[in-house]
Parts: C-alpha cells; sequence; structure tokens
C-alpha cells in the first residue's frame, strides 16, 4: 500500500469517528475506536496463521447458506466444531506460533456479522471476547489489556439495548471503512498511529500525556540511531536494548524502530514505561499492532520517578541493564515531591534532587542512568531547564563539568498539542568525543498554522527543517545565526547558563552607518538641488513668473 493510501484510511478511520462519537468526549471514543481497531488486527493475523496452519483442513470455502444452517459465522468455528478433540493441540500450537489464541465467537469476522445483523449478542460476545484476550489468550504477558474499556458505560448508551445498537452502529462502519484497503499490519499500524496524532489534537493539553508529534519524534529517532562517538558515519547496525520511560502511546519507540529498520539495522528490545493504565494499553496495542511479538518489547506499567520497575532497580553496578539509545517526551515541569529516601537514590545521589516546582531533571537524571556508555540520550524539555538557579543549577553545571552535555537544540513555539511554549532537545552521551556544547537554535524554522506550528519537510520547494536539525548535529556545522559549537570555557563564564540565545542569536546585526559617507552624499544632494532649482527659476523668469 502507498503512503498516500495509508493516510486515506486513517482519513477515512478518523471521519468515521468524527461522525460517530457525537457529545462523546475525544478520549473516550479513542479508546472504544482503537480497541476495535485492535480487535480487527488480531484477528486477521490469527485466522491467516489458523489457515497455515490446517492447510486443506480449514473449511473456507464453505458456502455461506450452509454455514447458516450450521449456525456458525466464521470457518474456524466450523472446524472447531467439526473437529473438537483437536482444538487444544491446535491452539497449543498457535499459542507456539503467533504467541496468543482467539476464540471463534471473537474474532472480529464474528463480531462484524453481529453488528451486521444487529445482533442483540454482540455487546455480550465483545466483552467476552476482550476478557478472554485478556486474562486467557496471551496467559500472563497481556492481563488487563482492555481493563479501561467499559462497554457497558453510559456513555454508549443509557440502556442495554442502547449500548448494543451503538456498538453495533460503530464496528459495521468501521468495516466498511476497512474493507476496500490492504490491511497488513504495517497499514493498520500506520492507521492506528494517524488515529492517536488526530485524538490527540481533539483532547488539547490531555495530549501531551500520551503523544508526541511525529516530526519532534522523527528528529530524537534520527539522533539517537547515528554513531554516538562519530554520527557523520551514520546510523548504527543494531541496538539491543532501547528505552522510553515515559512512552505515552509507545509512538516514540516505534519510530526508532522504524528508521532502523529503513536504514537496514535492527532492534533486539524495546522497553517502555507509562505511568497512566489507559494510555499503558494503548501502547501494548500499538507495539502488536506494528507486528511486532510480545517477546520483541516489554511495557511497564509503574511511576518512573518513583522506579517502581524492578529491572530498573539493580543495585549492583556490575549487573545494571543499560540501553544502547534512550528517547523520552516526560511532562513539562511536572511537581513531585522529593524525600530522604530519593535523596540517597542511585540515579540522583551524585547529582542531587529536582525541586518540588519541576521535575524535569529528575526524569532526565533517571534516563541518563541507565543510558550506556556508547549510548545516546534524546530528551524533550521546556527551556527553563537550561537557565534555572538553585538545584538545577547545579545538576546543569555538574552535567556540564563531567561533559555529558552533547547538543542543546531550541524548537519553535506551538509545535505540541499539550503546550504553545517553545521547547528544546537535549542530547547526552556518557562518554563524549568532543569537549564543547553544540547549540541548535531553529525556533525561527517552521511554518506557522492556526492552532499550531508545523516543522516543514521539504516539500513543493520549501526548506526542510527536520533534515536541517539532524543534519547540523550529524555533522557539528556551525551555521551563522542557527548553529555554533560553544566551548566550556564560555559556558562556565556564563555561570553554565544554557539559554539559546546567549550563544546563537536569531537577530540580524544593525548595519553599522558611515557618518562620513553619509555627509558627503547629502552635500551632494544639497548641490544637486540647488543648480536644479538655479535652472527652474530661470525658466520661469523668461516666462514672467515669480521664482520659488
Amino acid at each position: 500500500m502507498t503512503q498516500k493510501e495509508q493516510q486515506q484510511l486513517g482519513k477515512t478511520l478518523w471521519n468515521i469517528a468524527d461522525d460517530l462519537r457525537g457529545a462523546m468526549n475525544a478520549d473516550d471514543f479513542r479508546d472504544y475506536m482503537l480497541s476495535f481497531l485492535f480487535l480487527r488486527y488480531l484477528s486477521y493475523n490469527y485466522e491467516e496463521s489458523a489457515k497455515k496452519e490446517l492447510g486443506k483442513d480449514y473449511p473456507d470455502d464453505t458456502p455461506k447458506d450452509i454455514m447458516s444452517k450450521l449456525k456458525v459465522k466464521t470457518p474456524l468455528e466450523i472446524w472447531y466444531k467439526e473437529n473438537p478433540n483437536d482444538v487444544e493441540e491446535f491452539e497449543k500450537q498457535m499459542r507456539r506460533k503467533v504467541h496468543y489464541v482467539i476464540k471463534p465467537q471473537h474474532l472480529w469476522s464474528n463480531i462484524t456479522e453481529l453488528a451486521r445483523t444487529q445482533n442483540a449478542e454482540l455487546l455480550v460476545t465483545l466483552e467476552a471476547g476482550f476478557r478472554y484476550i485478556e486474562n486467557e489468550s496471551f496467559e500472563s504477558a497481556f492481563q488487563g489489556l482492555f481493563s479501561e474499556i467499559n462497554l457497558n458505560s453510559e456513555k454508549l448508551g443509557k440502556t442495554s439495548t442502547e449500548r448494543n445498537k451503538k456498538l453495533c452502529t460503530i464496528i459495521q462502519k468501521i468495516a466498511e471503512g476497512i474493507a476496500n484497503f490492504k490491511t497488513d499490519s504495517d497499514t493498520l499500524g500506520d492507521a492506528y498511529e494517524y488515529l492517536i496524532g488526530q485524538f490527540a489534537a481533539g483532547s488539547g493539553k490531555k495530549a501531551g500525556e500520551f503523544y508526541t508529534p511525529q516530526q519532534i519524534s522523527t528528529i530524537l529517532s534520527e539522533i539517537v540511531t547515528l554513531d554516538s562517538q562519530d554520527p557523520t558515519t551514520g546510523k548504527k547496525n543494531k541496538l539491543d536494548r532501547v528505552l522510553d520511560f515515559a512512552c505515552g502511546s509507545g509512538s516514540l519507540l516505534l519510530n526508532v524502530r522504524r528508521r532502523m529498520i529503513e536504514s537496514g539495522g535492527n532492534i533486539s528490545k524495546i522497553f517502555g514505561q507509562e505511568k497512566n493504565i489507559t494510555t499503558y494499553n494503548l501502547a501494548r496495542m500499538n507495539m502488536l499492532l506494528h507486528g511486532m511479538k510480545d517477546t520483541e518489547f516489554e511495557i511497564f506499567h509503574g511511576d518512573t520517578l518513583l522506579n517502581q520497575w524492578d529491572m530498573l532497580n539493580e543495585k549492583n553496578p556490575a549487573k545494571k541493564i543499560e540501553f544502547d539509545a534512550i528517547v523520552a517526551n516526560p511532562p513539562f515541569s511536572l511537581r513531585w515531591e522529593p524525600n530522604d529516601t530519593l535523596s540517597d537514590d542511585f540515579r540522583f545521589k551524585s547529582y542531587g534532587l529536582a525541586p518540588k516546582s519541576a521535575a524535569d531533571f529528575a526524569f532526565l537524571l533517571h534516563g541518563f542512568h541507565f543510558l550506556g556508555q556508547g549510548g545516546t540520550m534524546a530528551i524533550i524539555l521546556p527551556h527553563g531547564v537550561l537557565f534555572r538557579g538553585g538545584a538545577e543549577e547545579r545538576i546543569r553545571a555538574k552535567l556540564l563539568k563531567d561533559n555529558n552535555i552533547d547538543t542543546v537544540i531550541g524548537l519553535p513555539s506551538s509545535l505540541f498539542y499539550s503546550t504553545g511554549i517553545p521547547v528544546c532537545i537535549l542530547v547526552l552521551k556518557k562518554c563524549k568525543k568532543e569537549d564543547d556544547v553544540l547549540f541548535i537554535n531553529a525556533s525561527e524554522h517552521f511554518e506557522k498554522g492556526k492552532r499550531q506550528n508545523t516543522l516543514r519537510e521539504g516539500e513543493n520547494g520549501e526548506p526542510n527543517d527536520i533534515e536541517k536539525i539532524v543534519n547540523t548535529y550529524k555533522y557539528r556545522r556551525n551555521l551563522d545565526r542557527y548553529s555554533r559549537k560553544v566551548s566550556m570555557e564560555e559556558i562556565e563564564k556564563n555561570g553554565y547558563n544554557l539559554n539559546i540565545s546567549r550563544y546563537v542569536s536569531t537577530t540580524i546585526d544593525e548595519e553599522k552607518i558611515n557618518l562620513k559617507v553619509v555627509n558627503e552624499k547629502l552635500g551632494k544632494i544639497n548641490e544637486s538641488i540647488l543648480t536644479n532649482t538655479n535652472k527652474h527659476n530661470e525658466f520661469l523668469k523668461e516666462l514672467g513668473l515669480p521664482p520659488i
């Protein structure tokens, strides 16, 4: 499927969502819509695998009238009825191959048939399907996957009958919308991403909890996949482990994976952490929708600041897990409650605690602690981290003295759904080759929009703002009024203040005026005026008119 067709599928699904949700909050409807899309993907993948597994025994050529007499709606349901003694072995084999099982009555093809016929059993069947998938289908790996989906919510209707009718309409419309498109994992995954972006736009400030705009995500992904010691050599061939400790819906992690695959590389395993339960479930669905097996990623539900993930709590430095690439877009200036226990935490002990008013540096230090010696970390933060004093100044100064801050990138304002303020990207490394800091001031390179600004991507002869940022980082360029390598001596003289405009000003210097030259020009102008006035008066005299 072409990129244009993928975008069209996303738009088709979004139009369906926009038409059907009515007065329902965008966040609420998002959870229903994306869950149904996820069930569609799981079912399609499962049925295709079942066909291969059963071969000639798969009864997909059964006429519809025969299926109607047998009171079945899917070929797999026929096979289950005809081969009851083989079901257990079949499901065992499917767990090995596709890592999950879906009962025939819970498959999307059956659910859509129930929706098409406005069957009163749809709601009950759908709910049973969700419970089976999250509790039994994936064994223990995906428990609670649909825990936040309330099919009996009054938002769908006041009575069970009304809710069933509403669900029938939603599912039927989704099935019709998908019918004209090829729906492999990449296509559905991209449609899922598109919908997340659209729902984020409709959620306003709440969107910061789960979505990083793709353009900014691309910048971070490109940076962390380049060789950390010499980015000019291009992307790494392999990343063993990649982490996003505030992963939201997982789009940033998937962008890193996409960049690696496109360059011919690979990632052994992706790791994410998310505090919000609904968003945590979205992330897990998102990974699977992009064709990832449950062995290829691990998403943990828990508080990053309290470090509730046992895997990251290893006290023995020799056993500490480290990551080749770390990306993050944590909540901006989140209030938190640092205590005496946290002051002794191995993540913060050498730096001190971030202030209560802003956990920005707490997030940064959490990620940096787990960065591998040859890895790169890119994190999105508010500009305040660059210049605020007190505890933040002490943390910033230590990171600079230890030569761990590699690059500071200033972005334009209003790129995010969640805030209109301009933000920055900090690039950090444990083993840094250069002893300076690269500053990139990209704040004035964008296309202005009514509600949200965007970075240009080189279309229709426009500049490519994303490519310029990445290439400036890659080749560490000094560009007039855009980027500059700044020595540690200069930064130290500025009190370890990293305010970008101190080092890279975008203002155009006023042209120096040579007063002597200006005076000579004015003198010549006056002489010309006098000469021409005298000539004019001679003509007036001949005509008998008074002079001027």
